[in-house]
């Protein structure tokens, strides 16, 4: 059994982190909000693939009570990108090996500048989950992940997939990290985004209106062809298949009910969004190649404008700033 670090331990890792040590692995989560209800409580995972609960759970408030481990499961949030390197440091032995199960573009490059590429993968979680009050996460439907290797080092990409299926998790090994990576992006881009772009909707919203539904397809086309564009670049011969994306996205997001995105949650509660790896350095990358992207582009204009004024750093019109001024005579 593997020693496994969880650094980030939200609905996403809270939830692959209980199912890897429910297999009997020695899992270590770093839990900080939420610490003295998993002391107390443990972790309960109401799932549509059964329910458990893990009444003891190896969890901390600081990485270094962890210790070395095997294998890093790094399930942060991207906005908290520059500081996962520092997380992380006290848990990576020499023989560590980094798995970056986080939303958006650009991840494992930056982990890759302190620990090495051959030492960080990649995993995206095709997942619905949220999490409920302390200790408590609520996994709605899905739940496969699909992995690859910084390097693309296939034989290592087969010892990560070991670990997970030794859990019951579904799991695919892409054809590299770079087409699972954009494969994500396909449904975070148009879903993550408009989910805040139309005020603070959920999935339902999108769906059942036309005009909304018509942007994220129209989105979603866009993305396939910067991934597309993008592995072309690299030398990769992996390809999205445009028609069979759209398709399969768009009945698997009919049956999730009116799912509320990560992205719309964070929105909600007035966290920082995870705009810039979700939607800016797409945007980014399609631009650098000479990927029309116009959807994409307004929705990460949109999106990265209501973070900002979400959090207080733009200013939005009030109702005393909207009064007519009187005629000067």
């Amino acid at each position: 059994m593997a020693t496994i670090a969880v650094i980030g331990s939200g609905a996403v890792g809270g939830y692959y982190g209980g199912r890897l040590a429910l297999a009997g692995h020695d899992v270590r989560f770093l839990v900080r909000s939420e610490y003295e209800a998993w002391r107390a409580n443990g972790l309960r995972v109401f799932s549509k693939d059964g329910d458990f609960h893990l009444r003891e759970v190896q969890c901390f408030r600081d990485p270094r009570e962890i210790g070395p481990a095997d294998w890093v499961i790094c399930a942060l949030k991207a906005t908290a990108i520059g500081e996962a390197a520092e997380l992380i440091a006290p848990c990576a032995g020499p023989g560590t090996r980094i798995v970056a199960l986080m939303n958006g573009l650009g991840n494992e490059q930056r982990l890759a500048e302190r620990f090495g590429a051959a030492r960080v993968f990649g995993g995206m979680a095709f997942v619905c989950i949220n999490r409920g009050e302390p200790g408590v996460i609520h996994h709605l439907d899905y739940g496969r992940v699909s992995i690859g290797h910084l390097g693309d080092d296939p034989a290592a990409c087969g010892e990560l997939a070991a670990l997970l299926r030794s859990a019951g998790i579904d799991t695919v090994v892409a054809p590299n990290l770079r087409y699972a990576r954009w494969e994500k992006l396909c449904w975070n881009v148009p879903f993550n985004g408009l989910s805040v772009a139309a005020g603070g909707v959920g999935t339902k919203t999108i769906l059942r209106d036309a005009e909304l539904r018509a942007f994220a397809e129209g989105a979603m086309r866009e993305t396939v062809r910067a991934g597309n564009a993008d592995l072309a670049a690299a030398g990769s011969e992996a390809r999205l298949d445009e028609e069979d994306v759209v398709a399969r996205m768009f009945a698997q997001t009919e049956t999730m009910g009116d799912y509320r995105t990560s992205m719309v949650i964070d929105y909600a509660l007035g966290r920082p969004l995870e705009s810039e790896a979700i939607l800016g350095n797409p945007v980014r990358r399609a631009r650098e190649l000479g990927v029309a992207a116009p959807r994409m582009e307004a929705l990460y204009a949109l999106v990265r404008h209501a973070d900002l004024a979400r959090r207080g750093e733009r200013r939005l019109l009030q109702a005393g700033d909207l009064a007519v001024p009187r005629s000067v005579v």
